[in-house]
């Protein structure tokens, strides 16, 4: 049976668990063979490079720090003694802070910038020459770019600007073929929710407004991904796409 992505890679940050862990298991059932990069969770990514290959799809997890640019040197020379093209850019991984903006300091504004948005510009600079026409490069966004959420100032900043460098990056790239576009996700229950000292509140507001009547899951957002890697999605450039059920338009 043809799988529609076969032959083609991907390589998706802060892949291990929740989201980036949906995301890498959809493209590999759909052909893929994926590059797991990830930061303190080396068992799960050991685990999960199993399951895909398990699937009779390549696999190795690389470990990497994204918001250093000398790591993201790293990371593609280490991709590049397994696989010499990359067709998916997924920007996944994230971290931050959560305080109060007025309790914030110089140092977590960096950390949340450096991490969160800074760390796609390193990933496509020293990815775009493995990438070909018709690649794709996807930022992972949330609600926080655009709402006040409680104790999330400088992460949702950080957001923000990811937003606004995936537009001007889809401008750089287009001449190239390649694709930037933006998935902003609602409240999904991952292990990094469990750090909100609201999460409870998130949750509880989120299904209050979901047009959808059940919880957001890692695989619809997973879903979404997948939908913009599509050939049929090449004149998706640029965007923000929320995958909330609604919940950024009733909510």
């Amino acid at each position: 049976m043809s799988l529609l992505f076969e032959h083609k890679v991907a390589l998706i940050t802060g892949g291990a668990r929740g989201i980036g862990r949906a995301t890498a298991l959809k493209l590999a059932r759909a052909g893929c063979d994926v590059v797991i990069v990830y930061y303190n969770s080396s068992d799960e990514a050991a685990r999960l490079v199993e399951d895909i290959k398990a699937l009779g799809r390549r696999a190795v997890a690389i470990q990497a720090n994204v918001a250093d640019h000398q790591s993201v040197k790293d990371l593609f020379n280490a991709f590049s003694e397994d696989f010499n093209r990359l067709d998916f850019l997924i920007s996944n991984a994230a971290s931050g802070v959560l305080k109060p903006a007025l309790e914030m300091s110089t140092k977590h504004w960096r950390w949340c910038m450096e991490t969160n948005a800074l760390a796609l510009n390193h990933l496509v600079s020293e990815g775009r020459a493995k990438m070909r026409s018709g690649g794709r490069v996807i930022a992972l966004s949330s609600l926080g770019a655009h709402r006040a959420i409680p104790n999330y100032a400088f992460i949702g900043a950080s957001k923000a600007a990811l937003e606004a460098l995936v537009r001007s990056l889809s401008l750089e790239l287009a001449a190239s073929g390649i694709s930037v576009n933006t998935v902003s996700a609602g409240v999904v229950d991952t292990d990094a929710l469990k750090h909100f000292p609201n999460r409870e509140e998130l949750l509880d507001e989120y299904q209050a407004h979901s047009l959808a009547g059940r919880p957001l899951t890692p695989e619809d957002v997973a879903n979404t991904i997948y939908l913009l890697c599509l050939p049929e999605a090449e004149m998706i450039k640029g965007q923000t796409i929320f995958v909330d059920a609604g919940y950024n338009v009733v909510g």
